[in-house]
């Protein structure tokens, strides 16, 4: 057991104990002695038992506004890196989710970053902080716009503010920017895969370090979250898989599907499955039925996976059968029940893989009064009245061209989607397809759409497509199956960061045999290049074109003229 002490900048003073690590890598189930009474967090949770008590508590005026007009984080300033969270009581730690929820909302209004999904995570950020010991133990993050408010307690709190310098806010623009970073923040579905590898590098060297992996309801429509945790369960490593559901629910619909319900009786459940006495008595159980044999063992299975699916929500029973142990629903935004679970989830070795399912919500932003700085004007923008995208312009042609063709269907995948797409979907309902972070499925979908005899437009976003450019070669170039592959988001994409840089679609695509290659140079010709793919249907063929705002409007096109091409690539433009 190691103690050590902290002094906080309140003249708060705290000695805080850590658990220890040194535990046995293999129980003897055969031999474990249970107390007479047990006690843990989650039945006789309180706040001074759930986290540490300080001397004296903080008395100040939550979001108190300074002389410089800004919302004052008295809480927030004193936190350098998280081993500042270890001195805070349960008051101060909710506090401080409440300022650095503001300083993202004052952030966000000022930006066009996308700081939603963080906010939905920041009590989330707070407990795992508290609980785990960053950076000896490794967090891992599936999507950057999830890793704010970590970047907040982690000593980057100026980089968030600097939110128009997004190349200093990306850290995934190389690798270890920050030693609590043990591996930079992609596209997604990536966390569990190096997680994994992480913890099975730390059993080889005999290490106790935890791994935790925090993913979200976007990146399980990735095929490689559940490739690693298929080999999470046949390896049995212990991890940590934190699922953060903001959109409660694990349905594939997920406007159909009912929300997972956050009560004291889920809450007091959770807390049961993730107690140290229960995991052990489960284990001691599964024990003693291969030890009876005659079927014990199966029968005892069957009975406890039916009676956890009955317990959980829709869909908790996958984790189970990929070998993850499951824990939840938890409240993602009541620190003490986060920290009670965490704790208990981190507190026992051996344990294998497990996965918590964490409820949160994406509507918490904090109204934050307005800059009311007049803004300068811009002269390049005076003269443009329409701020319209490119997107706008080849939705506007595509809903043309299936008004003319009913074989006309659209197929999307990616990480969320463009606003001007929802013209085309309330069109035709029956022919978009939205299949999520999914690009490889995308592709062979849609090749399986134009074998049926459909004209599929795949619309997926440069730096997404590479995901899926295996599907590209074999499934559709190779064979000569014309589908027509939309390249969004292509170029440079300025406050999006490094990992949305789509610089790279020309070279992939231009070097296979048999796609057609094009790129429009103002939105005349986007339209013409949308008649043009609508019209090949003897190989595949994809266009690109980059984000933003059209800086010139012509004269409106409704329905495209498509371009003459010999030789397949070589394209002749006659307009």
């Amino acid at each position: 057991m190691g103690t050590a002490s902290f002094d906080h900048h309140f003249g708060i003073s705290a000695r805080v104990s850590e658990i220890s690590r040194n535990l046995s890598p293999k129980l003897d189930f055969s031999s474990v002695k249970f107390p007479s009474r047990v006690e843990y967090c989650g039945l006789y949770l309180s706040p001074s038992s759930a986290v540490c008590s300080t001397s004296k508590e903080w008395r100040g005026q939550p979001n108190a506004v300074d002389e410089s007009g800004e919302v004052g984080t008295p809480i927030l300033d004193t936190i350098e890196s998280p081993k500042h969270l270890k001195n805070l009581s349960s008051k101060e730690l909710k506090q401080l989710a409440v300022e650095m929820r503001s300083e993202l909302s004052t952030v966000m209004s000022k930006s066009k970053k996308a700081f939603k999904a963080s906010l939905a995570v920041v009590e989330l950020t707070v407990a795992i902080h508290y609980v785990f010991r960053s950076p000896v133990d490794k967090i891992l993050w599936d999507v950057e716009e999830h890793t704010y408010p970590h970047k907040l307690i982690t000593g980057r709190r100026s980089l968030v503010k600097m939110h128009r310098q997004t190349t200093d806010l990306s850290d995934s623009t190389r690798r270890s920017v920050s030693i609590y970073d043990p591996i930079g923040a992609g596209h997604g579905c990536n966390s569990i895969s190096a997680g994994l590898g992480m913890a099975v590098a730390r059993d080889i060297k005999g290490q106790r370090d935890r791994v935790v992996a925090v993913i979200s309801n976007e990146t399980t429509m990735a095929g490689q979250v559940y490739e690693a945790m298929g080999n999470a369960g046949y390896l049995d490593s212990n991890m940590i898989v934190i699922l953060n559901d903001s959109r409660n629910s694990l349905h594939p619909k997920l406007e159909e599907a009912p929300e997972t319900p956050i009560n004291p009786l889920s809450t007091t459940l959770s807390k049961i499955q993730s107690s140290i006495f229960f995991r052990r008595f489960r284990e001691l159980a599964k024990v003693l039925t291969k030890r009876i044999g005659r079927g014990m063992h199966e029968w005892a299975a069957k009975v406890d996976e039916y009676a956890r699916g009955l317990l959980g929500p829709p869909g908790s029973t996958l984790f189970e059968e990929l070998g993850l142990y499951y824990i939840g629903p938890v409240d993602g935004h009541n620190i003490e029940d986060l920290i009670c679970v965490l704790k208990e989830v981190s507190s026992l070795d051996s344990s294998g893989p497990v996965l918590v399912h964490v409820i949160t919500r994406e509507d918490q932003v904090v109204e934050v009064e307005r800059d009311q700085t007049p803004e300068v004007s811009n002269p390049l923008q005076e003269g443009i009245v329409d701020r319209r995208t490119l997107t706008d312009f080849f939705v506007e042609a595509l809903v043309s061209e299936a008004e003319r063709d009913d074989t006309v269907v659209a197929v999307h995948a990616g990480m969320g989607m463009e606003a001007s797409l929802e013209l085309f979907k309330n069109s035709f309902p029956d022919r978009f397809f939205d299949v999520g972070m999914a690009e490889q499925h995308a592709v062979t979908f849609s090749a399986g759409l134009s074998c049926g005899g459909l004209k599929p437009f795949c619309i997926i976003p440069s730096t997404f497509l590479q995901r899926a450019y295996d599907q590209v070669v074999h499934d559709v170039d190779r064979q000569k199956i014309p589908v027509r592959f939309v390249i969004s988001s292509a170029g440079l994409v300025g406050s999006n960061g490094p990992t949305h840089c789509g610089a790279f679609d020309i070279t992939f695509m231009s070097c296979l045999p048999n796609m057609v290659v094009m790129a429009p140079s103002d939105e005349v010709e986007l339209v013409h290049m949308v008649a043009t793919a609508a019209q090949i249907d003897d190989r595949p063929v994809c266009f690109r074109y980059p984000r933003g705002a059209v800086s010139r409007i012509s004269n409106a096109l409704r329905y495209g003229v498509p371009i003459e091409y010999k030789d397949g690539n070589k394209m002749n433009i006659t307009l």
